[in-house]
């Protein structure tokens, strides 16, 4: 596609992750026009010099080039086929929705109109990781044969200063639940480790928590290049966790998001050796995610990094597998390949 210079933006939902990309936004493009789409509270003032509008009809009209789709999960795709039936490019907040159902035909219809969509997966950009996935990439320690990944978090401490039960984690109407909420995890998984052939899976709720969702999950997983994963998953544990271990031919390596570190253990050396210290900023991946959006708009050039919407909807697809799975008693289920 060619350059195109951006000047009008949109921004839809303004909760925490709305405000959060707002002022990225602002910061990254000064000088550029923000209208933020929400469902009340347009009386109010918004920061950053941004204007409000409650309907949508008014948003297209607008005419903006670029929309961050920042609302629940459930309500991503009637709003984002709107606004590319208007040629508006999309970066689509994981995850891309909380069903498959209509994706495939949104997608398609997009490129069609040279719409780009991407998925806000954005723990792609945190430099930890990819010097995790260049490690593996670079066969560091041989062939992969299985893959570990822990993450948690006590949700009532998830968000601070905001009741835990009104947030989109804890409702089911929502999106929420940890596969749809951490479904980060299962896009790290492909990215980094290659294509998912099938997924098996037990997800329930343990604790006593004011959810209707479910606030664990463990999935064992199937990679098409036959190495072996498990994955788990929580709302439940208060010290907070995400890191993945591969285990390989020459060694191991471990990736831990929270202390930013990467580890190597190779049998040559027979020791752990750090090969990557970085502190954690969590500003940093949403700020680089909004410039590769942009950069693929305006230069027409598309990251390697970014996760497109066809991405957003594999995981989707393994979420369903996952659900599946769980309701037929932890039984395999092949993943269908866009």
């Amino acid at each position: 596609m060619g350059k195109e210079k951006i000047k009008r933006a949109l921004i839809v939902g303004l909760g925490s992750i709305g405000h959060r990309h707002l002022r990225l936004l602002r910061e990254e493009m000064p000088s550029i026009d923000i209208l933020v789409l929400r469902s009340s509270n347009c009386s109010q003032p918004l920061p950053y010099g941004a204007q409000c509008t409650q309907d949508i009809d008014d948003a297209c009209a607008y005419k903006p080039q670029i929309a961050i789709i920042a609302s629940p999960a459930p309500f991503h795709i009637k709003i984002a086929k709107k606004l590319a039936e208007h040629g508006v490019h999309l970066l689509i907040e994981k995850p891309i929705s909380n069903s498959t159902q209509e994706i495939d035909t949104f997608l398609e219809s997009c490129k069609e109109r040279k719409v780009i969509v991407q998925t806000a997966y954005n723990l792609r950009f945190l430099n930890t990781l990819l010097h995790f996935k260049k490690e593996i990439d670079s066969r560091i320690i041989g062939k992969v044969y299985y893959i570990k990944y822990e993450v948690g978090q006590y949700l009532p401490s998830w968000r601070p200063g905001k009741d835990y039960r009104t947030t989109v984690s804890a409702q089911h109407k929502l999106g929420g639940g940890v596969l749809l909420e951490l479904s980060h995890e299962i896009d790290i998984l492909r990215w980094v480790f290659g294509e998912i052939d099938w997924v098996s899976c037990r997800s329930t709720k343990l604790s006593n928590l004011d959810i209707d969702v479910e606030d664990c999950a463990q999935l064992n997983i199937g990679f098409s290049n036959g190495a072996l994963g498990n994955l788990s998953m929580d709302f439940l544990r208060h010290d907070t966790t995400r890191c993945c271990t591969a285990i390989g031919e020459y060694g191991t390596i471990k990736w831990d998001a929270v202390s930013g570190q990467v580890n190597l253990f190779t049998a040559k050396l027979n020791a752990w050796q750090i090969i990557k210290n970085e502190s954690p900023d969590r500003d940093a991946t949403y700020r680089e995610q909004i410039k590769s959006f942009i950069k693929a708009i305006e230069d027409g050039k598309s990251s390697t990094t970014a996760s497109s919407g066809y991405d957003g909807l594999a995981v989707l697809k393994i979420v369903e597998a996952a659900k599946e799975s769980s309701s037929k008693n932890s039984q395999s289920i092949s993943i269908e390949k866009s």
